[in-house]
């Protein structure tokens, strides 16, 4: 049985991925139009029958844009955040399709297997989420502003590792951003940067050199392009004699565009 991923968007202006079996399909955050979600679920061959759920990171607009959309078209599917996510929501979804987990929890959704952890981002409670089929393993983790070991415990067997790569430092501190905004990237509770999500990879595989595949995510579009974000990660990697198509398969995931389908 296979596990799928595929991102129909990736960044501050909208973020939605999909997690699928051959027998269920999941949403990861519904931060673009409905129109462009059902049109990535068509490009994929995923029919709408298949949605069973879409599982919220956190609360703010560019995660959730979509959800009350998503909701009343496929009435059948339910969504999935923490108490403290729903408390923040503005979208008026009905308790029949509300589904409340504890950060933390492990659950399950068709044949697909849920576990969610603490990431830091300044939302209520901001989530990553690792789906298992068998002993295949995908993990999701954007918006938080530091890697702790917490995390890294949740994510180093992932088979695919989706990875925030969100600047470049000196990009973000010389550009138009207001102070304060950058201020908040740059915080623990802010975005990783390329050298962050390096240093992350790096530490993944110093513990355990699996073969794995990582990809780029949640790339800002004013203080980062994806080739900068690749060759920061690359660079930090080789120095330490890690070496892509040899030890890791890496790959960058374009901000407005649906990406290559990736499975184990």
């Amino acid at each position: 049985m296979t596990l799928s991923f595929c991102s129909f968007s990736s960044g501050s202006s909208g973020n939605c991925y999909l997690i699928k079996t051959q027998q269920t399909a999941l949403l990861i955050d519904a931060g673009i139009s409905g129109k462009k979600i059902f049109e990535g679920l068509e490009k994929t061959g995923t029919s709408r029958e298949m949605l069973a759920a879409v599982l919220i990171t956190h609360e703010h607009t560019d995660h959730t844009k979509s959800i009350k959309t998503i909701m009343k078209k496929q009435p059948s599917i339910k969504a999935y955040a923490n108490e403290k996510t729903w408390n923040c929501l503005d979208q008026e979804i009905c308790q029949e399709q509300r589904r409340v987990f504890t950060t933390g929890d492990a659950f399950e959704i068709g044949d697909i297997r849920v576990k969610t952890f603490r990431v830091f981002h300044d939302a209520a409670d901001p989530v990553g989420y690792s789906f298992y089929s068998g002993e295949k393993q995908i993990s999701v983790v954007t918006d938080t502003g530091c890697m702790r070991d917490e995390i890294i415990d949740e994510i180093k067997s992932a088979d695919i590792l989706i990875l925030e790569a969100n600047h470049d430092v000196d990009m973000l501190r010389v550009g138009k951003y207001p102070w304060f905004l950058k201020q908040r990237v740059l915080g623990e509770e802010g975005h990783l940067s390329n050298a962050a999500a390096g240093e992350t990879i790096l530490r993944l595989l110093s513990e355990d050199n699996k073969e794995r595949c990582v990809l780029l995510a949640h790339l800002s579009k004013e203080n980062n392009f994806p080739e900068m974000a690749y060759q920061t990660v690359k660079n930090i990697l080789e120095e330490a004699d890690y070496y892509i198509g040899k030890h890791i398969k890496l790959n960058t995931i374009i901000r407005d565009e649906v990406s290559l389908i990736y499975q184990i």
